[in-house]
C-alpha cells in the first residue's frame, strides 16, 4: 500500500482558556511561560480544554479530504497542527514533501513587505530557490489578479487581495501537499471557481489536498472523502456520507408556530409505494411527503407550502403552494389532519432538504413552518454541477453527419 502523503494519527490538542495560540507569535511566549521545570501532562487542569480529541485520518497522493464542522470544532487547529504551527499534546501528524498552505487570510505575510517581496519570502519558507520562484512569479501574480499592486505593501491590500495572493503562492510553488483553510470565504465568484479548478488540477497531478471550508457545495465538488469534526471525529468516509451526518446534526427538524391557529406535528418522506426513505435515491424518483397538521381555528384562506433547498448552500430549488380551496377533502372540523405531497425528484447529485409551511392569505403571514421537514440525498454519477436533472441524452445524428460531409466535399473546406 502506498505511503500516505498526509498522516494525522491519534492526535489530541489542549488549550488553556484565555490563552491564544493563533500563530507562532502567540505560541512562543506561551512556551516561555511554561519553562522552569513544568512538565507536560495529558490530564486536563483547571481552565484547560481539549480543542482536538483523538483525531486520525490519512490522505493519499491525488486525494482530497474535506474537513467540515461548526465553528469551534477544531478545524483550523487541525490544520495548524498539520503544518507545525502548533504541536500536538498527544499523537503524531505530518505532511510529506513540500507543503503549500493557506491557513488564514494573509497568514505568513509580512505586512510591511510588498506583494513581490512576500512571494519570494513564502517561496524561501517552502524551501525554494529564488530562481524557482522567479520562474513562476508572473503566473502567480496573474492568477492572483494583483499586477497593479504587486509592489504595494500587503498591509494596504483588501482581504480578497490577500486571499488571492496567498492561494496563488501556495498553488503555484509545486507542493506535494496543499493545505487550505476557508480560502473560498473571501474573493469573488470567478476567483472561487479558479481555486476549485486549480485544486482539481492538483489532484490529477498527484497532490494531496486537505481542505477546510464551510462551503459544503465546494467540498462535495472537490473531495472524495470528508471528515466531520466537532473536537472529535463525528463521521469520516465518502464525502456524501460525512455531509449527510453534518447536515442532519446542524439542521434537526424543528417546528415553528407563529400562533395557536395551526401547528405542524410531524413529517415523513416516503417513496411512492409508502416505504420510508432512509438512503440516497436516484434522480427522477417519485417521492411522497406526509405532513400531519393540527388546527384550532376553522380557516378557508390557507395555503399549504412545499419548498426544496440544496443543503450545502441553501439554494432554493423549488417553492410552491396549494390553496385550501384546491383540497376538496380538507377536513372542516378542528383537530389533526394529514396532507400528502407527491413530487418527482428531478435533481442532480447532492444533499437537499424539504421545508413545509402554512400561509394565511388574507393577513399575508406564516402561521407555521417546519424546516427541514426531511433530508434527501440524490446519488448519480453523470453530472458534476447544477441542480436540475434534465434527463439529457445524446445520440449520433447520421443524417446530419452525412450532410456536413457533403458540404465539406462541395466547398473544399
Amino acid at each position: 500500500m502506498p505511503t500516505p502523503a498526509v498522516v494525522f494519527d491519534n492526535v489530541w490538542k489542549k488549550f488553556r482558556q484565555g490563552e491564544r495560540h493563533d500563530s507562532l507569535r502567540d505560541l512562543i511566549p506561551a512556551a516561555f511561560r511554561r519553562l522552569g521545570g513544568a512538565t507536560r501532562s495529558d490530564a486536563l487542569n483547571a481552565q484547560e480544554f481539549w480543542a482536538v480529541e483523538n483525531v486520525s485520518f490519512e490522505v493519499q497522493a491525488g486525494e482530497a479530504l474535506g474537513i467540515i464542522g461548526p465553528n469551534g470544532a477544531g478545524k483550523s487547529t487541525t490544520l495548524k497542527l498539520l503544518t507545525k504551527i502548533l504541536r500536538p499534546t498527544r499523537g503524531e501528524c505530518h505532511a510529506r514533501g513540500r507543503v503549500g498552505a493557506l491557513i488564514e487570510v494573509a497568514a505568513g505575510f509580512h505586512p510591511d513587505l510588498t506583494g513581490r517581496e512576500n512571494v519570494y519570502l513564502q517561496g524561501s519558507i517552502m524551501g525554494m530557490k529564488r530562481a524557482e520562484v522567479s520562474a513562476r512569479f508572473d503566473e502567480i501574480v496573474t492568477f492572483a489578479g494583483v499586477e497593479r499592486f504587486i509592489d504595494t505593501q500587503v498591509k494596504r491590500y483588501s482581504s480578497g487581495m490577500n486571499a488571492r495572493l496567498g492561494f496563488s503562492i501556495a498553488a503555484h510553488l509545486r507542493p506535494d501537499a496543499l493545505i487550505i483553510d476557508e480560502v473560498l470565504s473571501v474573493g469573488d465568484m470567478a476567483f472561487q471557481e479558479r481555486c476549485i479548478e486549480r485544486m482539481k488540477q492538483f489532484k490529477a497531478q498527484g497532490v494531496a489536498i486537505v481542505f477546510v471550508s464551510h462551503n459544503l457545495q465546494a467540498v462535495a465538488e472537490l473531495c472524495e472523502k470528508a471528515l466531520y469534526l466537532n473536537r472529535g471525529v463525528r463521521a469520516i468516509g465518502p464525502v456524501q456520507q460525512a455531509l449527510d451526518a453534518y447536515i442532519s446534526d446542524a439542521m434537526p427538524p424543528s417546528g415553528e408556530a407563529m400562533g395557536e391557529e395551526v401547528s405542524i406535528h410531524s413529517t415523513m418522506l416516503c417513496s411512492s409505494s409508502g416505504t420510508v426513505v432512509t438512503g440516497p435515491v436516484p434522480p427522477r424518483t417519485t417521492l411522497r411527503l406526509n405532513v400531519r397538521y393540527e388546527t384550532s381555528h376553522r380557516r378557508d384562506d390557507l395555503t399549504f407550502g412545499l419548498a426544496v433547498r440544496r443543503s450545502t448552500d441553501q439554494l432554493l430549488v423549488y417553492e410552491g403552494g396549494f390553496a385550501g380551496s384546491e383540497l376538496a377533502e380538507l377536513p372542516s372540523q378542528l383537530g389533526q389532519f394529514e396532507l400528502q405531497f407527491d413530487f418527482t425528484c428531478h435533481l442532480t447529485r447532492g444533499q437537499y432538504h424539504v421545508e413545509v409551511h402554512v400561509f394565511h392569505n388574507t393577513r399575508h403571514l406564516f402561521l407555521a413552518r417546519m424546516r427541514p421537514a426531511a433530508h434527501l440525498t440524490v446519488a448519480e454519477g453523470r453530472t458534476w454541477n447544477g441542480v436540475a436533472d434534465l434527463d439529457a441524452n445524446v445520440a449520433v445524428n447520421r443524417q446530419s453527419t452525412l450532410f456536413f460531409r457533403s458540404v465539406t466535399a462541395l466547398t473544399g473546406a
